[in-house]
């Protein structure tokens, strides 16, 4: 099943419903929800991002049976993830089968213009995240500019003599979002002649932050794989922040192979 679907085949599809995207947005939920991996909850949600040029980007819930349920990534983590690592930077829509938890509305408040993103769900459109998130606390309480999605390139020096793999999961790191702690982290997921990467996703609260394994192996379920078909991860990072324990937790639990890390300076 595709899981992303460029503008112009999304208007061709809307054509069905009279050009209104939104609807059509909302018809393929039962089908994001299929890509939803719940072990443990049993619980599906499917959600769609739309990006500021009409592309969908699809999203669900994925959980880790045997892992602490704090490593899940919730639907519209995984839509909004999804579209970052295909080069999307600003998300206008959000469709999702269930209202949105507290921890995906902060989370969503990291995006550029968050206030008036749009979120619409089968019984209600057009409301805003702002409307659902009163008051909010957000990166400009803390006085930084910086946004999820929005292109960044930190100066960080590049390790000596990287191959492919680690290059990859260096620039995923350079161009990760870590306004507050500066701890820079990306990594490399290897299959076959692919590389899937994931970027570290800061937020102002914290815990709604994204670890950069779970944006990867995101990335590689929408894209039609699973960690059972990685040869090779490896790990960028800094040495604070925690990046090394958090993501070695996980990669014992559904991941082969050996971690490699390539450490920051």
């Amino acid at each position: 099943m595709l899981s992303f679907i460029p503008n112009h085949e999304v208007q061709a599809h809307a054509a069905a419903f009279n050009g209104d995207k939104i609807a059509l947005a909302l018809s393929l939920l039962p089908e994001a929800a299929k890509l939803a991996v719940v072990p443990v909850s049993q619980f599906h949600v499917g959600a769609i991002a739309i990006d500021s040029e009409g592309n969908f980007y699809f999203g669900a819930n994925q959980e880790c049976a045997t892992s602490s349920m704090g490593q899940t990534v919730h639907a519209e983590q995984s839509a909004v993830s999804h579209a970052w690592q295909r080069g999307a930077t600003r998300i206008t829509d959000i469709v999702v089968n269930y209202t949105p938890c507290g921890h995906c509305r902060q989370f969503l408040n990291e995006l550029p213009d968050a206030g008036s993103l749009k979120i619409h769900l089968p019984h209600s459109r057009d409301n805003t995240l702002a409307s659902y998130l009163p008051d909010s606390f957000s990166p400009q309480d803390l006085n930084i500019p910086d946004r999820l999605l929005t292109p960044v390139q930190h100066a960080i020096r590049q390790p000596e003599n990287l191959d492919a793999a680690q290059q990859a999961a260096f620039a995923a790191a350079q161009t990760c979002h870590a306004p507050y702690s500066h701890a820079y982290a990306g990594i490399a997921l290897v299959v076959d002649d692919a590389i899937y990467t994931g970027r570290y996703a800061e937020n102002a609260a914290y815990n709604p932050t994204l670890p950069p394994l779970q944006v990867a192996v995101n990335l590689l379920r929408m894209s039609g794989h699973d960690t059972g078909e990685v040869t090779r991860a490896v790990l960028c990072c800094t040495r604070h922040g925690g990046h090394e324990a958090m993501t070695r937790a996980l990669w014992n639990e559904i991941g082969t192979g050996e971690l490699e890390i390539v450490w920051l300076d």
